[in-house]
């Protein structure tokens, strides 16, 4: 079984950046507005680094910094070399999403930009290694917790990884309050309970004791045809790319497939992939015969191009909302 890019011995854990504060509703938008406004200027780089950019962004300068990590991991905004300066300058996947003209939802109004940041943020191991191993890896349906700190401190003493025990427990902290929903009590307030956007997608809960949280996995009702066809496309380019066909098998169970991250069922994922040859419109066929359950391609791999079927979803739900 394919054991993922956490067990080569090149690798190196990023467990830090974001300064503890999960993302939080309207961070990438703000980020990605800032920089769109200062593009092709050398002291890019310096809008989230100035000392009035906490007046700037509304924020505390802890906060600048970890919404600067948001924005960059996530792919909303990445950091380049010009003229001898490291600037930050807007993507192609911020525009597709964030632009205030021709962006698909700037103010994240749609599940559907959930799920695509998810995938974003799950299927990185370079840039967040609890993120990928606990959704990737963790073996149990059940956590607490300590459990996940303790689990990726025995791996990092297993590959070596400098790593201590503090950053860890607070990459933890950071992931679950992430996904989690804060209670009311504790918080004060219901937008301060909700205060990760990613809380709305209900792939982690509370299991009704103190720290104590269960992976939800089954049928995903607000997860479209378009953002799962998009995810089997950037899989299948990182998993194999010169692969003709993929198994059922790799594509729930192996490190990075969309089954694993988008926690799915057999029944939900077997379903989607009936349809995705009408969904990639061809390009994808699925095949059950002999007993064989796999997927088949009938042409290249085009990654750059899979943002198109991520459009189908905000197409289909803004004809249903006009009918």
């Amino acid at each position: 079984m394919h054991r993922g890019p956490l067990y080569t011995n090149d690798y190196r854990p990023q467990l830090s950046g974001h300064e503890t504060f999960p993302l939080r509703y309207g961070w990438l938008k703000k980020a990605f507005d800032a920089v769109q406004e200062s593009e092709g200027r050398l002291e890019t780089k310096s809008i989230f680094l100035s000392e009035d950019a906490g007046a700037r962004f509304g924020v505390g300068k802890n906060m600048v910094s970890s919404m600067r990590h948001w924005a960059s991991v996530t792919g909303v905004v990445r950091d380049t070399s010009r003229e001898g300066h490291v600037v930050t300058e807007t993507t192609n996947f911020g525009h597709l999403l964030f632009d205030d003209e021709n962006g698909l939802d700037p103010y994240m109004e749609d599940p559907t930009t959930l799920w695509v940041i998810h995938w974003k943020l799950s299927t990185q191991p370079k840039k967040k290694t609890t993120w990928f191993w606990a959704f990737n890896h963790y073996p149990a349906t059940y956590f607490g917790r300590d459990q996940l700190v303790n689990g990726l401190c025995k791996l990092a003493k297993e590959r070596n990884w400098r790593a201590s025990t503090t950053t860890i427990r607070n990459d933890v902290a950071c992931f679950v309050r992430t996904y989690v929903r804060q209670s009311i009590r504790k918080h004060g307030s219901y937008e301060d309970s909700l205060e990760s956007p990613l809380a709305e997608l209900s792939l982690i809960k509370s299991n009704g004791k103190r720290d104590n949280f269960q992976f939800v996995r089954g049928r995903k009702r607000t997860l479209g045809a378009g953002v799962f066809c998009w995810a089997v496309t950037e899989f299948w380019s990182e998993f194999s790319p010169e692969a003709q066909t993929l198994s059922l098998e790799s594509l729930m169970y192996a490190p990075g497939s969309p089954g694993k991250v988008f926690l799915l069922d057999e029944n939900d994922m077997v379903g989607r992939l009936a349809k995705i040859e009408e969904t990639s419109k061809g390009l994808y066929r699925w095949s059950e015969s002999a007993g064989l359950k796999q997927l088949t391609r009938t042409c290249d791999l085009e990654v750059e191009k899979a943002h198109r079927f991520i459009k189908i979803d905000y197409r289909r739900k803004r004809r249903n909302n006009a009918i």
